[in-house]
């Protein structure tokens, strides 16, 4: 599905995720912070391809499965029965196959679909810096990462160097058509650049050091979302921005893995890195020819090229300039409060989703939120569809009706959407939902040339293909922030967290959609909810 879509990857599919600030605020500066983070993520690596990495588990009795006494005797056990012990006390081994990918791969643009590259062998990192592209060794030839004084030294020689930015900043090609990217990126080769391109397509990873500081959560969000186009390489496998003030975020590309990799990845980062820091804010770098480690590439560009770049910015420009993200945080209660009201969090949170749209558009719409289905081999997400008759029934209830209904009967339609949304949720994770069976029968047909069913012309399946809301949510103390653009032209990009004693939503639309009074409605939903679920009357 990825790899054939020809849209560019910007906005349309590659989300982000921002980390937490580090705890100790000096360490928050952007040369100690970009050091330590790379190092951690460095020994992720290393530990990963040593086959050390502890195996991601979905563990249905934590306070049986989730311990050091469990987790010591399991090791003892030969790996032939491990899985036996495992479940015995219901825990799942989940899939991890996505992550061989995490480090030096790159999507790569083709003509009609694009392809996975990854080269395990290199050991440089790729950094970007005002548009333009550096590189130098993080792992000798030993495999022993670089001395991390030695890894400050190459980046602070990169944020210290005063060269302009590029006329015609290359990453800009990274956001085109996969098409045209495809016909311009054998321009690039056939211009001389092959060797660069290497260089950047097999990197471990991508650094992305911006100039400027973090204005608030808005501004953060269009930052790590889309940037200015120039100093991300967007179809990396991942990129780590680190702003002038020490804002971290992974975005990713998305056809290589999902959300769940990503997260693992970044809650080691954060714990490593904020734990056992390599470097402090008074290290000094070592005394090393930066100039000489350090490789600053170039690339040889004709007209086509440069026209290329020129058309692809101004494409880019004009489309981000109609994307609007705004951010809520509802702090009357959370996941605490939920919880003891026997109620799914994630429910009550997709449930004011409905309400809210319901409340502006009066209508109810096509709902995707994303389920992992890592329980599987080779498993990636099934949809849950939040949109049910039991929020229809609800939402009308409170948006239409809420004084013809006592508190307890609107209680009792709460706890119904719950209870459903939960079923409706271990379904997908178990493999369950229709959405992703659909979608294969579809590509089977179509790829062999058979006829579709009239079921797949039909306008139901029209409707709920559209998805208006578009809806995921990630939790970890490692982040505090996430999001992506919407999913078609009149929906919204919904990413969200329930906290334990707040709600957060970062929300983003063009045009054909109004973010600011989706959010008021949100906020009214959740407090029409709070209200019955404390025994008051809804809010007029």
């Amino acid at each position: 599905m990825y790899l054939r879509a020809r849209e560019s990857v910007v906005l349309n599919f590659n989300p982000f995720m921002a980390f937490s600030p580090d705890p100790k605020a000096e360490y928050n500066d952007q040369l100690t912070r970009a050091t330590n983070m790379t190092v951690s993520a460095l020994r992720f690596l290393k530990t990963l391809r040593a086959g050390l990495l502890e195996p991601e588990v979905f563990h249905l009795n934590p306070s049986r499965s989730d311990t050091q006494a469990f987790k010591s005797f399991i090791r003892f056990v030969p790996s032939s029965l491990s899985w036996f012990g495992a479940y015995m006390v219901n825990a799942y081994p989940l899939d991890m196959s996505q992550y061989f990918r995490l480090f030096n791969s790159t999507r790569l643009p083709k003509r009609d679909r694009d392809e996975l590259f990854t080269d395990e062998k290199t050991r440089h990192l790729l950094v970007l810096r005002n548009g333009n592209f550096y590189t130098f060794d993080v792992i000798d030839r030993d495999g022993t990462i670089m001395k991390p004084l030695e890894i400050q030294a190459h980046l602070k020689y990169i944020l210290s160097d005063s060269s302009a930015a590029p006329a015609f900043p290359l990453a800009c090609l990274t956001t085109e058509n996969r098409d045209s990217w495809a016909s311009l990126r054998q321009e690039l080769l056939d211009c001389g650049n092959e060797e660069a391109l290497r260089k950047v397509d097999s990197a471990i990873f991508c650094l992305c050091l911006d100039d400027s500081p973090i204005k608030d959560r808005v501004h953060l969000s269009h930052t790590m979302l889309h940037g200015d186009g120039t100093n991300r390489w967007y179809d990396k496998s991942f990129n780590l921005i680190l702003t002038k003030d020490g804002t971290a975020a992974i975005h990713f590309e998305h056809s290589w893995g999902d959300g769940v990799a990503v997260l693992r990845f970044q809650n080691e980062v954060f714990k490593d890195s904020t734990q056992s820091p390599t470097v402090t804010p008074q290290s000094q770098p070592a005394a090393v020819d930066s100039s000489m480690a350090v490789q600053k590439l170039t690339f040889k560009l004709n007209d086509t090229l440069k026209e290329g770049i020129t058309k692809a910015k101004q494409k880019f420009d004009a489309t981000v300039k109609k994307l609007t993200v705004e951010i809520l945080e509802f702090k009357r209660g959370g996941k605490e409060f939920l919880k003891k009201q026997n109620l799914s969090p994630d429910a009550v949170v997709q449930l004011a989703f409905q309400m809210a749209f319901l409340q502006q558009y009066g209508q109810t719409v096509a709902t995707y939120e994303s389920c992992s289905t890592a329980a599987f081999k080779h498993g990636r997400t099934e949809t849950i569809r939040p949109a049910s008759i039991y929020t229809k029934s609800c939402s009308e209830a409170f948006v239409r009706e809420p004084f013809k209904r006592s508190t307890a009967e609107l209680q009792q339609m709460i706890a119904e959407c719950s209870k459903y949304h939960s079923q409706l949720t271990k379904e997908a994770a178990m493999g369950q939902g229709f959405d992703r069976h659909l979608f294969a029968l579809q590509y089977l047909g179509e790829s062999t040339g058979m006829p579709l069913p009239d079921f797949y012309q039909d306008q139901a399946f029209a409707q709920i293909s559209h998805n208006i809301l578009s809806t995921s949510t990630l939790s970890s103390p490692a982040v505090t922030m996430g999001g992506f653009a919407p999913v078609v032209p009149d929906g919204f990009g919904i990413a969200y967290r329930v906290h334990a004693n707040f709600i957060g939503c970062s929300v983003s639309s063009y045009p054909a959609r109004n973010v600011h009074e989706f959010l008021q409605c949100v906020h009214k939903s959740l407090d029409d909810m709070f209200n019955v679920l404390e025994g008051k009357h809804i809010s007029k």
